[in-house]
């Protein structure tokens, strides 16, 4: 019997030995047990992040092991070209962590790594693969695009066998405005055609990270690298990427460096407590001002709660400042790209981070893609804030953030008010005058609209001409138009979770398809052609996409500027008054003082130039371009 027995541990201690992890999920090993038939506490990996790596991307790459029993664990690993740094197990024996050396001359294979503690041992398998190229991918944004902003769960349903995955029971309702509603990624690949009909050129997902409960915003992250079983699998969003720049459209990742969903594993057991800022118990409340953090005499008292406050009081905030958190935050944001070819990055709730993070998480994503583009959230209706953290130059904290450009919401705010509001033009010129506190105004992302705002046609004031005059406005200023998903076709919704209604058409048995021209109303159609109309003639004319911006006259309805380009030069009249005017303008010492003609390109009347001066006809909410020649 005593023989049995010590076979039977034999046995036992063999098979924890030898247990594998594939793709970065452990296959549990057998806990022994001992002589006196007490468990002995073998090591177990439950989860690798990232779950693979490429050869010759940096960094190293900093591998997360999540599972159970492995403090003082030793790891090694039996691979040419591939060596462990160093490991480090966290307290908790939840976590380790360990940092890998691969030579660029290495071959892509597994690389088997070996835990082990004084207990027992276990192995999990980590490809290596070969990258694929830069070919196609990584291309960034450009004042050529035009983004479009996308919520998957809310544009289209392109497989309904996910609306209600069997792991997420009871999230799908499309009669709950704050539940899932069916979109996913192969909706928006199969709408590809529509979104180049229209003629952008980029499109903007909203985070497709997995999140729990009700959460089809993406926001509410709880695995940096699994897909939201809502949206579909990994192999979706590369045929999304695929077919998109198929199309010749660039795809922009929705990237949060902030917090995690209140779901998320490290809420109740971060790996580190440095890796978060406070408990679920005890933390502070964010607060939505950047006074503080653009104040050179401003002490930390004055901003500590806009950098470690919890969203919501409930979304734990991250400590990016944390060296392993900042190595795991930006070899998240590399895997996604390298595994997908992604274009740029829109990085969510940018000032709540700390720069000095950003700068390094920089630093880090233009090393692997040196063509990549990233769009900073600053949302803030005061130039001198949202410009402090603009990339580009260090300011007085000595930190230069690098990120590309920036969310134009100044530009916002005066847009809504001079044309729903009817505050005077001067508004808008407030806005412009200060571009020289950027170092590139010509990057800066402008729009009317995003999913976090009441839609434009729904403001109190609004109306389908004041819509049609702001689309004018956000085609023909400077800086990369961005549109939000719906607009185009004059969509109402009111405050969160309203403004995220679904498009018509893109669901099974909705009663239209505004997709298509014959299931739009005759309102629908107007709003949709001019919106389509102004992106051919902003593909048309290189002044419309990189020409300096001039003024050249304004009062408080009316703004004449001049889009100036090596090629071409074009006169804008954009009239915000209820009644059409005669407007004379002087040409002397303007971009245009040397035109004799001024050719219609999107106006009803023609323009009359006489010694250095144009007279015209302008009508009422309206904006006309014409042609210098």
């Amino acid at each position: 019997m005593e023989q049995t027995k010590w076979l039977r541990l034999l046995v036992l201690l063999l098979a924890s030995t030898f247990a594998v992890t594939f793709a970065g999920q452990s296959t549990p090993a057998v806990a022994p047990e001992s002589a006196a038939g007490v468990p002995i506490a073998t090591p177990q990996i439950t989860k690798v992040e990232p779950p693979n790596w490429w050869i010759g991307l940096p960094p190293g790459p900093m591998l997360l092991l999540r599972g159970e029993h492995l403090a003082d664990a030793k790891v090694t690993v039996s691979y040419p070209g591939a060596r462990v740094l160093r490991a480090e197990a966290k307290p908790n024996g939840s976590y380790l962590v360990v940092w890998l050396d691969i030579s660029p001359r290495a071959r892509p294979g597994t690389i088997t790594i070996k835990v082990s503690t004084s207990s027992g041992s276990t192995e999990f398998a980590f490809p290596l693969l070969a990258r694929n190229g830069m070919q196609g991918k990584f291309q960034g944004i450009s004042p050529d695009d035009v983004i479009y902003l996308i919520m998957p769960d809310r544009f289209a349903d392109g497989d309904v066998s996910n609306d209600q995955p069997p792991q997420r029971p009871r999230t799908f309702d499309r009669a709950n405005p704050r539940a899932y509603h069916g979109g996913d990624l192969r909706g928006v690949r199969e709408h590809m055609s529509y979104l180049r009909e229209l003629g952008v050129t980029a499109i903007w997902l909203t985070p497709f990270w997995k999140n729990t409960d009700a959460d089809y915003h993406g926001y509410h992250v709880v695995d940096f690298y699994a897909m939201d079983e809502h949206f579909g699998s990994l192999r979706d969003l590369q045929d999304l990427v695929a077919e998109a720049h198929r199309q010749g459209i660039k795809v922009v990742l929705d990237f949060v460096a902030n917090h995690i969903g209140p779901n998320h594993p490290w809420a109740a057991a971060p790996p580190d407590a440095n890796w978060l800022h406070g408990t679920p118990q005890k933390h502070l409340d964010v607060v939505y001002n950047f006074a503080g953090l653009v104040d050179p005499h401003a002490s930390p008292r004055g901003y500590r709660n806009t950098l470690e406050g919890w969203f919501a009081g409930k979304l734990p905030d991250l400590n990016p400042d944390e060296p392993e958190l900042a190595s795991y935050l930006l070899e998240n944001a590399i895997w996604w790209t390298e595994s997908t070819g992604l274009d740029a990055f829109r990085l969510d709730t940018f000032p709540y981070s700390s720069r000095r993070f950003w700068s390094g998480w920089h630093e880090g994503i233009f090393r692997a893609y040196p063509h990549t583009t990233t769009i900073g959230e600053v949302w803030d209706g005061d130039v001198t804030i949202t410009s402090f953290f603009g990339g580009g130059r260090a300011q007085f904290d000595g930190v230069d953030s690098r990120v590309t450009t920036l969310f134009d919401f100044p530009l916002e705010y005066a847009l809504r008010d001079v044309v729903i509001r009817g505050q005077p033009v001067s508004r808008l010129i407030q806005v412009l005058q200060r571009d020289w506190l950027y170092p590139r105004p010509d990057l800066l992302v402008a729009f009317i609209g995003n999913h976090d705002m009441r839609r434009f046609l729904s403001e109190a004031g609004s109306s389908k001409e004041k819509l049609k005059v702001a689309f004018s406005l956000l085609l023909t200023l400077r800086g990369i138009p961005q549109i939000y998903y719906g607009d185009e076709v004059g969509m109402q919704g009111g405050d969160d979770p309203d403004n995220r209604r679904d498009f018509p058409g893109g669901f099974p048995r909705d009663a239209r398809n505004a997709f298509a021209a014959e299931g739009r109303s005759a309102e629908e159609q107007e709003i949709f052609s001019h919106v389509q109309t102004l992106l051919r003639l902003r593909r048309a004319h290189p002044a419309l996409r990189r020409g300096r911006h001039w003024h050249l006259a304004w009062d408080d309805t009316l703004y004449a500027f001049s889009r100036q380009a090596p090629k071409e030069n074009l006169l804008v009249i954009f009239n915000n008054a209820e009644q059409s005017r005669d407007v004379k303008l002087d040409l002397r010492e303007t971009p245009l003082a040397s035109s004799r003609v001024l050719e219609p390109v999107f106006a009803a009347q023609a323009a009359v130039v006489r010694e250095q001066e144009v007279e015209l006809h302008v009508a009422p909410r309206s904006l006309s371009i014409y042609l210098a020649k």
